[in-house]
């Protein structure tokens, strides 16, 4: 019989590693003037360098050294002052010049660590991550297999090759074994890549979009019998591109490994692709060792030896931590754990932040940005600042609070600016969505529905206030929803002597 993942568990103790690789959103790439924009015609960014033709050379990008510094200074890293480039030599149809021009025993930046925190059986508690090395290097082109059913090119008719990607600067942040998770291995491994990105993106130096794959995770993972106090046998996972598929990455891993274990078969150390629909991985290829890339010293590039004066200027440039950014938020705007979670999944917290800034209240800021907007965000598979902007939405809120707008018309006012009719201004313009406010036209409503509705306003004479609802539900109707719904309530009891 088979064990699922609370039997693997039992019998073995899981062991964690993660590579995490990071594209960097420098304008140009990593040794080369080419540019990185996400989308272009395919090897239109392309040149001699990157293409690693006869007699280029490449110059090293200075953006990305100083995007790398950052990110080693935000994750407690020691700034080596000496560090330079290798060939890792292996061939692959993507790697245009059958090389990989990376950082191999001298790193740019080393021995670090990030704290990230989960909920556990016995509530919250913090997993110290160590961090064993962030190195620079160069990523690979991309290859299209067409025909098949996987998108792989196991069954493909034939393969298409994109070099634009090829050599787009690549910070690659490899952790230090990561023990003593036990059942909670797949959860630590998620708030670890999710802490992570959190970092990235607040330090500016990629947009972190793992489902583009600017952030990809290889996970890799071993087991050894409980109790033993050995390693096992490790996989690597490769390109986990989502915080949901890295979870499940390692807890389907965990059962493999743990029922291959069980029948008496040995692990083999190999790469394994992640199957989405599934959340099974298979096999890719064996897993080389360091040997094997016959590395050696890049002969075309200068050692980095950053100024120790630079490197304290760029300390000094650290933005607030995300987690501690997070409580401040939380207290300053008195949002409940809860919300302030759905932000933070959402991704919308910065989103909201500068709703704030322009302004708009922080309820009703977050309450748009996880409301409405999500929604149709949701049903059109884009991101909800591609609907409509910040200063949009801050503007709506500062009208609602001025009594221009009441909620409902300002919901139409939003379903506006996203269908395109232009800005909050034009879209009220366009489609007369104006509160009514005068004190005469909303009485010459209130006594039009008095007079339909006799019954009703003696009810509410004899002091029967709940019955005021059927009267402003006609008066808003009336004026096409357009009325100030309490300052009807406030009219109508006045009138009828409450």
């Amino acid at each position: 019989m088979s064990l699922n993942y609370e039997q693997a568990i039992e019998k073995y103790e899981p062991t964690l590693g993660l590579e995490v690789h990071v594209e960097l959103n420098t304008k140009s790439k990593m040794f080369c003037g080419c540019a990185t924009e996400f989308g272009a015609e395919p090897n239109t960014q392309t040149c001699p360098v990157c293409l690693g033709l006869p007699g280029a050379l490449p110059v090293v990008n200075k953006t990305a050294i100083e995007s790398s510094i950052l990110i080693g200074l935000a994750l407690n890293c020691s700034i080596a002052p000496f560090s330079r480039f290798a060939r890792k030599n292996y061939f692959y149809p993507d790697m245009p010049k059958n090389f990989q021009t990376s950082q191999y025993d001298e790193p740019i930046c080393v021995n670090g660590y990030l704290d990230v925190e989960i909920e556990t059986d016995e509530g919250a508690k913090t997993f110290r991550i160590d961090i064993e090395r962030v190195h620079m290097e160069e990523d690979t082109g991309k290859s299209l297999h067409v025909g098949g059913s996987t998108g792989r090119i196991h069954g493909a008719e034939y393969s298409l090759l994109d070099y634009n990607r090829a050599g787009i600067p690549l910070v690659e942040i490899v952790t230090k074994i990561v023990p003593n998770t036990g059942k909670y291995a797949p959860q630590v491994a998620r708030a670890y890549v999710a802490a992570l990105r959190d970092i990235l993106r607040g330090l500016k130096v990629s947009d972190v979009k793992m489902e583009q794959g600017s952030l990809r995770c290889d996970v890799n993972l071993s087991l050894s019998p409980a109790g033993s106090g050995a390693l096992g046998t490790r996989s690597e996972t490769k390109n986990v591109n989502s915080l949901r598929s890295v979870e499940r990455a390692v807890s389907g891993e965990v059962v493999r490994q743990a029922n291959r274990l069980q029948a008496g078969e040995k692990i083999v150390q190999e790469t394994r692709h992640f199957l989405e629909e599934s959340g099974e991985t298979r096999p890719g290829r064996s897993k080389e060792q360091a040997e094997d890339y016959r590395y050696f010293p890049e002969p075309d590039l200068v050692p980095v030896v950053p100024d120790s004066k630079w490197i304290e200027e760029l300390r000094k440039t650290l933005p607030e931590k995300p987690a501690d950014r997070r409580k401040r938020l939380q207290t300053e705007w008195s949002v409940p754990e809860k919300e302030m979670t759905a932000m933070v999944n959402a991704e919308l917290l910065d989103t909201v932040e500068e709703t704030v800034k322009l302004g708009a209240d922080p309820t009703k800021a977050r309450g748009w940005w996880l409301g409405e907007i999500s929604r149709v965000a949701n049903e059109r598979e884009v991101l909800a600042t591609e609907l409509i902007s910040v200063a949009a939405v801050a503007e709506v809120i500062n009208l609602i609070n001025q009594g221009e707008l009441t909620d409902k018309l300002a919901r139409q006012v939003v379903e506006g600016v996203i269908a395109g009719e232009g800005t909050p201004a034009e879209v009220i313009n366009k489609r007369g969505l104006k509160v009514v406010s005068d004190d005469g036209a909303l009485m010459k409503a209130i006594e039009d529905a008095i007079a339909a509705q006799p019954d009703t306003a003696e009810r509410i004479r004899g002091g029967n206030i709940p019955a005021a609802g059927a009267l402003i539900g006609a008066v808003m109707k009336a004026t096409g929803g357009q009325a100030d719904a309490a300052k009807v309530r406030e009219l109508l009891l006045k009138h009828l002597g409450q």
